[in-house]
């Protein structure tokens, strides 16, 4: 059997040192760990198995995990032993209330995929084996989903948790150019679906915002755990808010849309009604690509009259969508 890939391969060992520590009757000396955790057993040497020990206890520790060292006997001479008293590891009885229990699932049917699907499903099961029961009716008709599929995800979540500064290559769309960019990083956060990660820019020394999906390769961590302090203040979701707040609308444009349809746009802009069970409306907007794509969400039920640009790129995102289901030699029909 293979071992697990980067971050997932140390939180199997991380879980499997807690297991052992949590179970034992007396301290473990380091000799005695090292046999009963399996990936220690692949240390080429003992010192490199001692280092991999040391930051593993620094991180548990980090976690809340109360992990003590104590005395063994006089047999181990002065070698320490190290155990998990079940006492202060283990949480107290708790109990919901109805509300509580329908939040509980709510939030564990939100992550839809990745990294975190797993846990929250793994949580539910453990409220069903300790007996306590949702309220499933109460979800019905709220149900978001949030998605981890950017690859840069898992290993900028460990560098939030544990304040390592990190390194990447950042794409930067309106310029065409991929720079290299250091980082202490504060937070992670999802916003309007998508996922940020805010933090301090060493080169530009200041604070920045950079979404996940723009990050290009690997993310490679620059500096050792809890080597600078998040500021107390730090709001992620009012950083990122001000960071990706639109620009000013400095077009118009006019649309056709049906009655019973396009109701976001109708309260964005001034309604006229048309003939035949349509209304015209127009719409102000900055970003033409950003109002081509929302319209084309509605099918035949909006159409752009203009200005030219944004009608044509409404037609290249329809056309593009009708010839993707016919095939890419679909005639393209006038």
């Amino acid at each position: 059997m293979t071992a697990a890939p980067g971050p997932a391969a140390k939180t199997e060992r991380l879980l499997n040192l807690v297991l052992v520590l949590l179970y034992t009757r007396r301290p473990l000396p380091k000799s005695k760990i090292r046999e009963l955790v399996p990936q220690y057993g692949g240390a080429a040497t003992t010192e490199a198995f001692d280092r991999m020990f040391e930051r593993d206890k620094d991180e548990l520790r980090e976690l809340g995990v109360p992990l003590v060292t104590e005395e063994i006997d006089s047999l181990w001479e002065d070698e320490p032993g190290y155990r998990i008293h079940q006492r202060d590891y283990a949480l107290p009885d708790i109990s919901f209330e109805p509300d509580e229990l329908a939040v509980l699932g709510l939030a564990s049917r939100t992550w839809a995929q990745a990294s975190l699907a797993g846990p929250a499903a793994q949580a539910l099961r453990k409220l069903r084996a300790a007996g306590v029961e949702r309220d499933l009716g109460s979800l019905i008709g709220i149900e978001p989903r949030l998605r981890t599929v950017e690859p840069a995800f898992d290993p900028v979540k460990d560098a939030v948790l544990r304040r390592v500064p990190v390194r990447f290559d950042y794409r930067r769309p309106e310029v065409g150019e991929t720079l290299t960019r250091r980082v202490q990083p504060w937070a992670l956060a999802s916003w309007h679906g998508r996922w940020y990660l805010t933090g301090h820019d060493l080169d530009r020394g200041a604070p920045r915002v950079f979404r996940l999906s723009r990050i290009v390769g690997p993310v490679t961590l620059d500096g050792p755990p809890g080597s600078y302090a998040v500021p107390e203040d730090h709001d992620a979701h009012t950083m990122i808010g001000r960071s990706t707040a639109p620009p000013a609308a400095t077009r118009s444009a006019v649309l056709r849309i049906r009655e019973s349809a396009g109701r976001a746009l109708r309260r964005r802009g001034s309604v006229e009604a048309d003939a035949d069970g349509w209304s015209r409306v127009r719409v102000d907007y900055a970003e033409t690509e950003a109002l081509a794509s929302e319209i084309s969400g509605y099918g035949p039920d909006v159409v752009a009259l203009g200005p030219d640009d944004l009608v044509a790129a409404v037609v290249r995102r329809l056309t593009g969508a009708r010839d993707a289901h016919r095939g890419t030699d679909a005639e393209v029909s006038r």
